[in-house]
């Protein structure tokens, strides 16, 4: 009998990094069961669309198919799916008014939470393919500091201060470059803690008009806190507890204000 088919068990299938017999396994796992099989999905193409966007020398627009913004389309579309299932079960129950709310898809989706559904996904894939490879997270490292923030708030075209973690317990590692889903800059910083445990932070361009106080999410062992102002989306990921997660959001808030 196999061994039950864990969150680590499901990355690496997405990563290609298990042995033919275990993969079976959790193939048969992912045939049954549809929504985990969905996200899964959502990681494989999402991880694609950012090794194809930043492959050495890669210069050819993305697929549509691994738009960041059509993942986003997708992921709505089902989330409207289940808020029809969910309104079909209160009518069977009787419940009346609950149902025609769902019904009519839930809540309008504005243009700010579109923004931060993209900035946490961005964020999360960020963190999985980057921040927790063991042998290149970042493009520069620690030790040049001060040439990393002036390279990063020179794309990302304002100044920028490379956040400050170490009384949390978290040193810098280094940063890298990303692309957006419409071809902009934006950056990341990788973190590291004396157990080894990685932390990532995403900064990226946003519509000076939107602002978003600081929300969280998940995605299997991996925690989002996300928050949009001053024209910027900041977006904080790791194997985090809450309290960690949200010590670590209120240090960079706190560090980003006032760039050096």
């Amino acid at each position: 009998m196999s061994r039950p088919v864990t969150e680590d068990d499901l990355q690496a299938y997405v990563d290609d990094a298990l042995d033919p017999a275990r993969r079976e396994d959790v193939a048969r796992y992912l045939a049954g069961h549809a929504e985990v099989a969905a996200r899964m999905r959502d990681y494989a193409a999402q991880r694609q669309a950012l090794r194809t966007a930043f492959a050495p020398g890669g210069t050819a627009p993305l697929p549509p198919r691994l738009n960041l913004l059509r993942l986003l389309e997708a992921r709505m579309t089902r989330r409207r799916t289940l808020w029809r299932t969910a309104a079909a079960i209160l009518l069977s129950l009787g419940v009346g008014g609950a149902a025609g709310w769902l019904a009519r898809g839930g809540p309008p989706v504005s243009r700010t939470d579109r923004a931060m559904i993209l900035l946490t996904e961005q964020a999360l894939a960020s963190h999985a393919v980057y921040a927790v490879d063991p042998r290149r997270p970042v493009e520069l490292d620690a030790d040049a500091r001060d040439d990393l923030a002036q390279w990063l708030s020179n794309r990302l075209k304002r100044p920028l201060a490379v956040p400050d973690l170490m009384a949390a317990g978290y040193a810098l590692l280094g940063g890298r470059l990303l692309a957006t889903e419409r071809g902009g800059a934006a950056a990341l910083f990788v973190y590291a803690d004396r157990q080894g445990q990685r932390a990532s932070v995403l900064l990226r361009p946003m519509a000076p008009e939107l602002r978003a106080p600081p929300r969280e999410d998940r995605s299997g062992r991996v925690s989002v806190c996300a928050w949009i102002e001053s024209g910027l989306g900041y977006a904080v990921a790791g194997a985090l507890p809450d309290e960690t997660l949200d010590e670590l959001a209120d240090r960079v808030r706190a560090s980003l204000r006032a760039p050096d």
